[in-house]
């Protein structure tokens, strides 16, 4: 049996974090008891929707395909794939948000949550900051805090010791607000940074994005999940709420 991973550690954080912006952080007690997959009523009275109702793939599709690449299925309330395959990605465009989804890689696993993207090009990191997923201590990227688990890839680092180990859950949130990006896992907060800064800029100006001038400057896109790397790759509790 599938059990919510939603309940958060770092709750204190993330109550102090909505106090100074204005992001919602749900109850507690609520998200603890919530069914995997559905919406509590403080989240639902505070704006949140499903990205992924447990059951379909409704609302996602692949990049540049009307529908999800076919590796991409339902089982048990999960949304995943076992074998390298195209993205996926949402049918609808967000613009300022706060995103929340548990994942899981199998050992070795490599994947990503793309956000702010479109499909002008061949692929959905030519335009959309990636938000790394990984098995640090079996994959390759883990050597570099650049593109380990939770960085915004290749530009902003995120800690170690964070990250669960393969087969096993981590919950992550990405917020987006104007030219505002954070990363979460599990409860703590990993990085932040400002799109478009000098800081940014420089740091694009030095990394293989620099060949791609639309990348990270799209006022709002799709949110995509990576799907091309071989080994498993499990979703489950995504849901979005919009910021104004």
């Amino acid at each position: 049996m599938i059990t919510s991973k939603r309940a958060w550690s770092g709750l204190v954080a993330c109550v102090a974090l909505a106090a100074c912006h204005g992001y919602s952080s749900p109850s507690g007690a609520a998200a603890a008891n919530a069914a995997p997959n559905t919406l509590t009523s403080t989240e639902r009275n505070a704006g949140w929707k499903l990205l992924f109702d447990g059951r379909t793939t409704e609302g996602w599709r692949g990049y540049k395909t009307p529908a999800p690449p076919a590796a991409w299925h339902v089982t048990d309330g999960v949304l995943t794939k076992t074998v390298g395959t195209g993205d996926i990605v949402t049918k609808a465009e967000y613009q300022d948000f706060e995103l929340r989804f548990d994942w899981m890689l199998a050992k070795g696993g490599n994947a990503g949550a793309f956000y702010r993207a479109n499909e002008e090009f061949d692929h959905i990191y030519w335009t959309g900051p990636e938000y790394q997923l990984l098995d640090d201590a079996n994959a390759p990227d883990g050597k570099n805090r650049l593109t380990s688990a939770g960085s915004a890839y290749g530009l902003y680092a995120a800690p170690a010791g964070i990250v669960k180990p393969a087969n096993e859950w981590n919950s992550s949130r990405i917020i987006v607000k104007g030219r505002h990006v954070e990363h979460w896992m599990n409860g703590q907060k990993l990085l932040e940074y400002e799109l478009l800064s000098p800081d940014w800029e420089a740091k694009v100006a030095a990394s293989k994005f620099s060949k791609w001038p639309k990348y990270g400057r799209l006022p709002k896109g799709i949110i995509g999940f990576q799907g091309d790397h071989d080994g498993a790759l499990s979703l489950r509790n995504i849901i979005i709420r919009e910021l104004r």
